[in-house]
């Protein structure tokens, strides 16, 4: 029995194309989305589900290593784009939070201790899963570890994760691996004065202590970039705030903009606990987690944002339309507007039919732009399905397939985890074409982005269950993205903005609402001309902001989008 149910907009169509975390090569460069496409590996104790969290990524030699929390492995990829996991016994892989460092042509690898010791491991060989112990009694206990080489050749150390500790830093000799001296104590929460501190998913929880960990150390013109993560891996306002310094030991001082990776909406939530590294041209890159936190706490995806550093030294992550369709560059870029494909959303809250559901996880949930909810068949047979109507016949250029774990009970990582589907499309809801045939894939694409290499023209986008691996046939959200070959939003949107004299970490905001807008992206800095942070509402038109400076000025800019694009707003308005 078709269940009908409904949405908001956006297309949803393409033709075959790769499986890992992007794509291959479309018109003006390859095409990735967040979250991630990696093969989480499932936690090995209850509940069941995916976890990956705490990213580290270093360049070496011919590529790239990603390491994450709980992976029973970790990744290897020359493009940034296509990942291929590495199995090692040699590594406690099952410590948090690890730090990769290159040093004399080999990499390090320690992770949290907690409580106890832990120790330092090394290979020239990392694609071998080969390593060696080269410090088997590092004395600090500690969680969350950063390692970091300066351009001088000397190696420092970064730790801490407490709701009541700072974030350390010591030297440590390069020969035997052991700290030099005491560590010195580099700063720790105000959450009194910077909101973005405050847990909770709003940053509501004013008077609890935040959680201040993941630090990670960048150097960049001679200057000494220390970010760290807070307030809560759980919530989506986690982000990275960064201190800054002329010596790697401090004294730190807070950077002009904060937090400086902040993505508290959106399908995935969440940019906090984070790596900085640059790719083969240069590029920074912010590697980060994002929040599911349903089934457990540390239920955990990953996303890979650009980093910028400004002409004045100020360090900024471009997540606004982060989990949007992006290029991944093949060259040097300027700004994150070169990575804008004009891709837009099509699927957001439009009507979706099912061949069966669950009363708590109906259709609806496949397209309501958030990773915590998901629409479950009654079983995982072959031949459930589930179909997004856009409304019109819009311009596809890809589709986004994120599957849900739903009644599993899978642990670790399992032979036969892997997803087999048709992606289907069709003008009138009755002749179907083949988008995608996955019926033959066996690799683990949980999160799998199809970019067509030629875009189509759709209405509909079905998705057929040929196999799925234990539980019920699940989506968190079936994505469409392209265009509804309209127009963009054309009026001009107007932010009003009352600052809570009371606790000036606080502004709400309201603004004119576009009838012909899907959402609006507030952007806000504390220069007019530097607007780096970014929040996405859909559907709305005021928002409580409670994750400011107290202690700054700031500025507020709104741009508008829907299914054919982006007006961007011209009319910035200032609070004292």
């Amino acid at each position: 029995m078709r269940k009908i149910l409904y949405a908001i907009a956006l297309p949803l169509v393409f033709i075959l194309v790769s499986t890992a975390y992007g794509q291959k090569r479309a018109a003006g460069g390859r095409i990735v989305c967040n979250p991630m496409n990696l093969s989480y590996r499932f936690c090995l104790d209850t509940p069941s589900r995916r976890e990956a969290a705490d990213p580290v990524v270093v360049r070496f030699r011919d590529g790239y290593y990603l390491f994450a929390s709980k992976s029973g492995g970790y990744w290897h990829s020359r493009d940034l784009i296509n990942w291929k996991l590495v199995t090692t016994t040699d590594l406690p892989l099952e410590d948090y939070a690890p730090a990769v460092v290159e040093m004399k042509g080999e990499l390090y690898f320690i992770a949290s201790g907690g409580s106890r010791t832990s120790k330092i491991y090394k290979t020239a060989d990392p694609l071998s899963g080969k390593w060696t112990l080269a410090n088997p009694n590092f004395p600090i206990a500690m969680i969350d570890p950063d390692l970091f080489l300066d351009d001088d050749g000397r190696l420092y150390f970064y730790y801490g994760c407490s709701n009541v500790d700072p974030i350390y830093a010591v030297e440590l000799d390069t020969a035997t691996l052991m700290p030099i001296g005491n560590p010195v104590a580099c700063f720790n929460s105000r959450r009194e004065i910077y909101g973005w501190e405050r847990p909770g998913d709003y940053n509501t929880k004013k008077e609890t202590a935040p959680w201040i960990e993941g630090a990670w150390m960048t150097k960049y013109n001679g200057r000494y970039y220390l970010q760290y993560a807070g307030p809560g891996t759980e919530y989506k306002s986690y982000a990275d705030a960064v201190y800054v310094s002329d010596h790697p030991l401090g004294p730190f001082t807070l950077a002009d903009h904060n937090p400086v990776s902040y993505k508290p909406e959106g399908f995935a939530a969440g940019a906090g606990h984070s790596s900085t590294f640059q790719d083969v041209y240069g590029n920074y890159w912010h590697i980060s987690t994002m929040t599911i936190s349903v089934k457990h706490m540390f239920e955990r995806r990953l996303g890979l944002f650009p980093m910028f550093f400004d002409e004045r030294g100020e360090l900024y992550t471009a997540t606004a339309f982060g989990d949007f369709p992006f290029r991944m560059p093949d060259r040097k870029i300027k700004g994150p507007e070169e990575l804008f494909p004009n891709w837009m959303l099509l699927s957001y809250a439009k009507p979706v039919a099912v061949s069966s559901e669950l009363p708590e996880h109906s259709a609806m949930l496949a397209s309501d732009e958030d990773i915590r909810t998901y629409w479950a068949a009654k079983t995982r047979e072959r031949g459930e399905w589930i179909s997004i109507d856009l409304q019109k016949e819009c311009r596809v250029n890809a589709v986004q397939v994120n599957f849900a774990e739903h009644d599993m009970q899978i642990y670790g990582r399992k032979a036969g985890v892997f997803y087999q589907y048709i992606l289907e499309y069709s003008v009138d809801g009755k002749n179907w074409k083949v988008l995608a045939d996955r019926t033959a894939n066996t690799e683990d694409a949980p999160h799998e982005f199809v970019a067509l290499k030629k875009a189509v023209k759709a209405r509909y986008i079905r998705l057929t269950n040929h196999y799925f691996p234990d539980g019920k046939f699940a989506v968190s959200d079936l994505r469409v993205f392209g265009s509804d070959r309209g127009a963009a939003p054309k009026e001009e949107i107007v932010v009003t903005a009352n600052r809570n004299p009371d606790d000036r970490c606080v502004v709400e905001l309201s603004w004119n609402a576009d009838k012909d807008a899907v959402g609006y992206t507030i952007r806000f800095g504390t220069d007019p001309d530097r607007l780096y942070n970014s929040y996405q509402v859909l559907g709305k038109d005021r928002l409580i902001l409670r994750s400011l400076n107290a202690r700054q000025k700031y500025y507020f800019r709104i741009d508008s989008f829907n299914g054919s694009g982006v007006k961007k707003g011209t009319k910035v308005v200032a609070v004292d």
